[in-house]
């Protein structure tokens, strides 16, 4: 598999991440273990996680799994901090103890020294400098590599970034994580110039509208889908709508014209915009996750992913620069 650089860290991803966060709940251990294998075997390397995830039981799974495969210096490692459980509610609380609180856990969970990317995993009320002096602490006590930020808005993500180089010595923001895909292109607003302009690596999670652009909802919530669960129909439902279901017939069109699927089109379309280093894949079972690694050496032609900028939203500017300026 391709590799890319994480903005303008030293740092380099496989191009396509695997996430993690319907594992044990969604996804057996079996599937898992295939999963794993069938990622690894394509050369994948990024693998995403955090310690919210079935209330770290997500990262004990995915430690045993390293740990078993032997595997550690292969792969990146990257997980989160930030959301707790109280009273049985989730919250975020980002200060400074709870946060290296949660990497010491992590880190248990994980079977390993150190992660290779540690991200904040949402803004919080914490004042954001002792947020980052968790990012300094960690990286300085060698409990992480490398940091990032996730699910902030443009000027969060701009202040975490600044506020960082400000003083030399500080632990540099060198990433951010925010859902992208045809369906919720949002990022392009502020996020995406933000990540052009600071040099900053950018992962895309549910690149494929949460299930919706595989064309599995078309004609309705399918039973065993995560639409059709207690717990994540919530998760779909907004994307169950008109507008969204216009964007999926259109993306079904390419896929018959180019001799792929609709999920494969929807991939492609995010992995290869511009400023995306990764699409992080939840796929449950390798029959999901396969198709997406049997498209690593193929590309949308530029007037099929335009058409798709149109119908999903309007012009990509990152796109249109990048054809005017080559």
């Amino acid at each position: 598999m391709h590799t890319r650089q994480v903005g303008t860290s030293g740092l380099r991803v496989s191009r396509l991440g695997l996430g993690t966060m319907t594992w044990g709940r969604d996804t057996s251990a079996r599937d898992v273990d295939a999963l794993f294998g069938a990622f690894r075997a394509a050369g994948g390397t990024l693998i995403d996680t955090a310690a919210a995830y079935g209330h770290g039981e997500v990262e004990r799974l995915l430690g045993a799994i390293v740990a078993k495969a032997g595997c550690r210096d292969d792969i990146v490692l990257a997980t989160k901090a930030g959301f707790v459980l109280r009273d049985g509610a989730r919250v975020v609380d980002t200060s400074r103890r709870t946060l290296l609180d949660d990497l010491a856990a992590s880190l248990k969970r994980l079977r390993t020294d150190s992660v290779d990317l540690w991200q904040v995993h949402a803004w919080g009320e914490a004042p954001i400098e002792e947020t980052l002096s968790a990012i300094d602490h960690a990286v300085s006590a060698g409990m992480a590599r490398y940091a990032g930020v996730s699910n902030f808005v443009g000027w969060q993500t701009a202040q975490a970034v600044t506020w960082q180089r400000a003083v030399p010595g500080r632990v540099p923001v060198i990433s951010t994580q925010v859902e992208y895909s045809l369906l919720a292109r949002r990022a392009e607003v502020e996020i995406l110039p933000a990540v052009r302009a600071l040099g900053l690596g950018f992962f895309a999670w549910s690149p494929l509208g949460r299930g919706v652009l595989t064309g599995a909802y078309r004609t309705g919530t399918p039973r065993n889908s995560r639409g059709a669960s207690d717990h994540l129909g919530w998760f779909v439902e907004p994307y169950l709508e008109p507008r969204a279901s216009g964007v999926v017939e259109s993306v079904i069109k390419a896929a018959d014209g180019l001799g792929l699927t609709p999920a494969q089109v929807a991939l492609l379309w995010v992995r290869d915009a511009p400023g995306v280093t990764a699409p992080l894949l939840g796929a449950r079972t390798v029959g999901q996750l396969q198709p997406y690694l049997d498209v690593e050496d193929s590309e949308l032609p530029l007037q099929i992913a335009q058409a798709l900028d149109d119908v999903s939203g309007g012009p990509h500017y990152g796109r249109v620069e990048a054809t005017t300026t080559v």
